[in-house]
């Protein structure tokens, strides 16, 4: 049997997910959802919201926090869920998460990368993370998780642009592409957004993202998605890395401990001692790095190395071929809380070969 996509909707408190997933629920499809809500407290609100139009395509289970490091009912609910499939007491083909407005992803994530059961059947196809754009700037100062949501993100939708002027709009694109430069971003209304753009992203299985898209790791664009712009720099492509600032006066009141950097090497890596190096650093800053992902050259094969991470835990597989013309230059971006960039660049250029 196919492994179940997971999508993990996330976002800070009232941005819109509620919204969007019930677009989503019904939206004519044809699929099978199962919904697992996160919500505080006794009463879930949301599960009479959602419920109301499309209760043939979604089982509805309310199973506390998993907002911290505690995962248990979450991997509970799964198991529950993947029993039941098989037993053909539910018919679903894939499973949302919604999480409380105050959850770091990196619990919920973690859930389906250290728990074996969870693993053989389903696969994470996507993070998706609400921005509200009228009140992101206080919420991404002031809080932590609102920082995280973004630095964990696929693809971020922006909602409630329409309470903003343009260049607030693009002064807050600009600061979330300095946070996470991989995610695209795209202005949504009311939750209305093509489901080609919430379901089957794959921001998780590279390969099918490289065989459509072997740039995807560039600075500029690189998506064939939607992606906004910021309307003040004024470069085609940024001459800076992400997570640096601009020299723009309208940027530096934002310090944020969520930054992005990309790395790039056109000399191949020693796969020893890059294990080595990627080893030691997740042993000391891995509950620091949220996402890290890359296409590498890899001495020893002709093959791209697909390499991703997410807190402590990380893995590779083999990709397709580096075609001849093709220059084999290898590209990782990481994402994290305060990294040692310095540290990082340092260490990864004496893993070359």
């Amino acid at each position: 049997m196919s492994l179940i996509p997971v999508t993990i909707l996330t976002g800070f408190l009232g941005a819109g997910k509620t919204t969007l997933l019930k677009r989503v629920l019904t939206e004519a499809h044809g699929q099978r959802i199962a919904v697992i809500e996160n919500e505080f407290g006794e009463e879930n609100i949301d599960n009479d919201i959602l419920v109301t139009d499309s209760e043939e395509q979604i089982v509805q289970m309310s199973n506390g926090c998993i907002c911290c490091t505690i995962r248990e009912d979450l991997r509970e609910t799964l198991q529950l869920l993947a029993a039941k499939r098989r037993k053909k007491l539910l018919d679903f083909e894939r499973v949302v998460i919604e999480t409380t407005g105050l959850a770091d992803p990196g619990p919920v994530v973690q859930t389906f990368f250290m728990d074996d059961e969870i693993a053989e059947s389903y696969l994470v196809d996507s993070i998706i993370t609400v921005v509200d754009a009228k009140h992101a700037n206080a919420q991404l100062d002031e809080r932590q998780e609102a920082r995280r949501q973004v630095g964990f993100a696929d693809q971020i939708f922006l909602s409630k642009t329409d309470l903003v002027g343009e260049d607030e709009k693009n002064a807050l694109i600009h600061r979330l592409k300095h946070m996470n430069p991989r995610a695209p971003i795209r202005a949504v209304h009311f939750g209305e957004v093509p489901l080609s753009e919430v379901l089957d992203l794959r921001g998780f299985n590279l390969n099918a993202r490289l065989d459509i898209d072997p740039d995807f790791l560039k600075e500029g664009d690189g998506h064939g998605h939607d992606h906004v712009h910021d309307a003040h720099c004024g470069h085609d492509h940024h001459g800076h890395e992400h997570g640096e600032h601009c020299d723009h006066p309208h940027h530096h009141h934002h310090d944020d401990d969520v930054k992005s950097f990309v790395y790039r090497a056109e000399r191949p890596f020693d796969p020893a001692r890059l294990e080595d190096f990627l080893g030691a650093i997740v042993n000391v800053y891995g509950p620091r790095m949220l996402r890290y992902k890359g296409v590498l050259d890899m001495q020893g094969t002709n093959r791209k190395v697909i390499f991703q991470g997410v807190h402590q835990l990380m893995g590779s597989d083999l990709g397709p071929e580096w075609q001849p013309h093709e220059p084999r230059v290898s590209r990782m971006v990481f994402i994290g809380i305060d990294l040692p960039r310095d540290i990082l660049e340092q260490g990864l250029g004496q893993c070359l070969a």
